[in-house]
């Protein structure tokens, strides 16, 4: 009981301050930022489903989160379809390719599965990139609406506005995330990442399970990449490339595999660092994907589990 209270007491903070921070701005670039961060959010909290408790490293996201930026596009653009149904409709479009693709990916394990899901992002990449018809091709779809449209009440070029509403969208994703879980379907989720072989010995058909959090996962991508195309206006196939799923891997990995949190902190970590690098100029990705690695190497648990260690030392040291 007081472990939950911990929890969520910690939740709720985080939960304060993020609304708090935008009045604590004064720079609204590092508001455009924290815009960016929680959509990555959406994102590693999908990644985190197929990664951090199934125990597959899935390097697909981005390619996903393109499919959700150019389906919600196309279909406001070809059908006159309302931003919020098209919005809606995104992660449901993911999640039909995600079962396409899904099934025979996973009938491989381990280092082969991150190879097909490698190979299906550049895949989605070449296509979006040379479907000139379609996608414009490397010069991307421009004047994507905002969601409220012209005659909204709010503002949506505001930068505050949809801050707000990509929080509100991030809080829901990270709370049906927890659900997922802390539920019988998440319980043997983990128990595929601990040992696959004894779920099937026991009866379970662990395929079902990794195929539910395969397109789970896309679904949370292809929400991430909806919502990021109607905030910026533009599209283009470069930023939905197998870098941009690298980094969904990273900022699990370096915010806590396998936790909540972890990929909250994560995509901050993601979006922010280089941002931060820039004085270094040419030196930027040099010391982002050093700082990267030493991360890996020496946390290994994360942020969160660095964390965690820390204060049950500190509990322990006060006994």
């Amino acid at each position: 009981m007081m472990t939950l209270n911990r929890t969520f007491l910690f939740y709720a903070v985080a939960l304060i301050g993020f609304i708090l921070l935008p009045q604590f701005m004064a720079v609204k670039y590092y508001l455009h930022l924290s815009v960016l961060a929680l959509i990555w959010v959406i994102a590693a909290q999908g990644q985190n489903l197929i990664q951090g408790y199934t125990g597959y490293v899935s390097i697909v996201q981005a390619g996903f989160m393109g499919i959700g930026a150019y389906s919600s596009a196309l279909m406001g653009i070809h059908f006159d379809f309302p931003v919020w149904l098209t919005i809606t409709l995104a992660p449901f479009v993911t999640a039909f390719f995600a079962l396409l693709t899904g099934y025979p990916s996973l009938r491989v394990k381990g280092h082969y599965f991150a190879i097909v899901t490698l190979a299906f992002n550049m895949v989605i990449f070449i296509v979006l990139m040379n479907f000139h018809q379609l996608t414009q091709g490397e010069a991307g779809i421009t004047g994507i609406p905002k969601p409220g449209g012209t005659n909204g009440l709010l503002n949506w070029k505001d930068r505050e506005v949809y801050y707000y509403f990509v929080l509100i969208i991030a809080v829901l994703m990270t709370a049906l995330a927890a659900l997922i879980v802390r539920s019988r379907i998440g319980q043997t989720l983990i128990a595929i990442r601990q040992n696959e072989d004894l779920v099937g010995a026991i009866g379970i058909a662990a395929w079902k399970y990794k195929l539910f959090a395969f397109v789970i996962s896309a679904m949370f991508g292809g929400l991430a990449g909806a919502i990021y195309a109607h905030y910026q206006s533009f599209i283009n196939p470069e930023i939905f490339g197998v870098a941009q799923s690298l980094d969904a891997i990273l900022a699990v990995i370096v915010g806590g595999s396998g936790t909540i949190a972890g990929p909250i902190i994560g995509a901050f970590f993601v979006v922010f660092l280089p941002e931060y690098l820039r004085f270094a100029d040419s030196f930027r990705l040099i010391l982002y994907g050093l700082v990267l690695v030493l991360a890996t190497i020496f946390m290994p648990r994360g942020i969160v589990g660095v964390t965690t260690d820390l204060l049950a030392k500190y509990g322990r040291d006060r006994k």
